[in-house]
């Protein structure tokens, strides 16, 4: 009976990690898509416009047909068909962008609500010093570490692609354009090239973000906290989630790794509150003291199971929150610190770092 159930919990454990692996991949595309459906509607406007413009000058070639050189009708027709060929692909492009995000859209909410099922409602603390966090005491696992850094590679190679990589295709695309219309319509050439700066512009500030998140340098140049406090105000902008940050204690500098370690921890959880927890408020407590840095973060998403979780000698390390969380907790504890979990179904999660300031 015991091996029954047993078998039941660890099918039961499987399908939850699945399936917030599957609605954590579901999330990164619904993510790139709004950037493309963002993007399209922008040049489908700029092509509506066109043929707009098009068809009046067409009109009154039409009116003026009789004095109107050959060769302007000529011109002025393959533009006309140029113009409603771009259109037409990218209105077919954008009606395949929004049915992909429709579909991805009702897989969300199949997927959550899957999952809210199987999870159940249970309040649990796991504190680092009970010695049944499933990290043990001894070394960092290796293994996880470079499967964390793996991941974070490919979901790095993945912005890139769908990020600034395609919106380099668009620029060659946009500057052939450019190209074909010097010769027969310097206005309009000028024009594309004008919308062409334009989205530069916007890509070059997306690639700022991008190089923000990956490793700000206002970090090594301002130090932890004002790097913390921009990094919420952007999260807070690009999210629909209400995060309140609270900053005690004396603001001065600690050594590089230890304000790094400050930096990446805050902004990994609050990546978990968004990406696993689904949560519309987080509140982060950061309390710079003399002999000690305490972080706190604390979500009213989604919670998890922490005591199954963290008990096992595998810590379920197939479920990405836990994984996250038990390399977080073992970094920590490298250097000293520690880590502490509160997490409840009904009450969102809440977690505690805690770092010293010197060796």
């Amino acid at each position: 009976m015991d091996r029954e159930l047993r078998g039941e919990t660890r099918a039961r454990d499987e399908l939850i990690e699945m399936l917030m692996g599957e609605l954590k991949r579901i999330r990164e595309k619904l993510a790139e898509i709004k950037i493309q459906i963002d993007q399209t509607n922008n040049v489908v406007e700029r092509e509506q416009t066109r043929n707009t413009d098009i068809v009046t000058e067409l009109r009154t070639i039409q009116d003026n047909l009789e004095t109107t050189p050959r060769q302007d009708i000529r011109s002025k027709y393959d533009e006309a068909l140029d113009a409603r060929f771009r259109l037409t692909t990218m209105r077919g492009q954008l009606e395949k962008f929004q049915s992909t995000r429709e579909y991805l859209e009702r897989d969300l909410q199949l997927y959550g609500a899957l999952l809210n099922k199987l999870q159940g409602i249970e309040t649990v603390t796991v504190s680092s010093d009970d010695g049944k966090d499933g990290s043990g005491k001894g070394p960092i696992n290796i293994v996880r570490v470079i499967q964390a850094q793996e991941e974070e590679r490919q979901r790095l190679a993945r912005q890139m692609h769908d990020g600034p990589a395609q919106s380099l295709t668009n620029f060659i695309l946009q500057a052939e354009i450019c190209q074909r219309l010097f010769d027969r319509n310097p206005a309009r050439a000028a024009e594309e090239l004008d919308n062409l700066k334009n989205v530069a512009s916007i890509t070059f500030q997306k690639v700022r973000d991008f190089i923000f998140d990956l490793r700000p340098m206002m970090l090594d140049d301002l130090g932890v906290i004002p790097t913390v406090r921009r990094y919420v105000d952007s999260f807070r902008e690009k999210n629909d989630i209400d995060i309140r940050l609270d900053i005690l204690g004396e603001e001065r500098r600690l050594e590089t790794h230890r304000e790094v370690m400050i930096f990446r921890g805050i902004q990994e959880l609050m990546g978990h509150a968004r990406d696993y927890a689904n949560a519309s408020e987080i509140d982060i407590r950061l309390d710079i003291g003399n002999n000690l840095v305490r972080i706190a973060v604390e979500d009213n998403g989604r919670g998890f199971d922490a005591e199954a979780a963290f008990s096992s000698e595998d810590g379920h390390s197939q479920d990405p929150r836990v994984q996250g969380l038990i390399t977080l907790k073992e970094k920590f504890e490298l250097v000293k610190g520690s880590a502490s979990i509160v997490s409840s179904e009904s009450d969102g999660t809440s977690i505690r770092l805690e770092l010293p300031t010197s060796d």
